[in-house]
């Protein structure tokens, strides 16, 4: 039976590559999106065909998901470095989680169009 090790540079490695990843999900959406704004007619009813389509709402729907995922990542390491009282950086984590999960909640009703 092999010991799991509690120290190691392995346990960061899973953050790293979360950064990294979304990252680069973050960066192809916003190439993407600076394409669209140069292609695309200047008019609001061809921005609204263009949204509309499933598959530019799931691209959107996924960035979004990866910017939580990325802010999480960062403001978790931010608190674990820099507040060092263990309720206080619980209650701060917490908080943190809450505000991400609505705003990705909030971010399906926005983007889905849902009332």
């Amino acid at each position: 039976m092999m010991d799991r090790k509690l120290t190691g540079a392995h346990y960061g490695l899973r953050d790293w590559a979360m950064q990294r990843v979304t990252a680069v999900l973050m960066v192809i959406y916003t190439v993407f999106l600076v394409a669209a704004l140069l292609m695309l007619p200047d008019s609001y009813d061809a921005w609204r065909a263009f949204f509309a389509q499933t598959w530019v709402r799931l691209l959107t729907q996924v960035t979004f998901i990866a910017v939580a995922l990325h802010a999480w990542v960062g403001i978790r390491d931010l608190w674990m470095d820099y507040i060092k009282p263990f309720g206080l950086r619980l209650t701060l984590q917490v908080a943190t989680i809450v505000w991400l999960v609505g705003c990705v909640v909030y971010s399906v009703k926005v983007i889905w169009g849902l009332a």
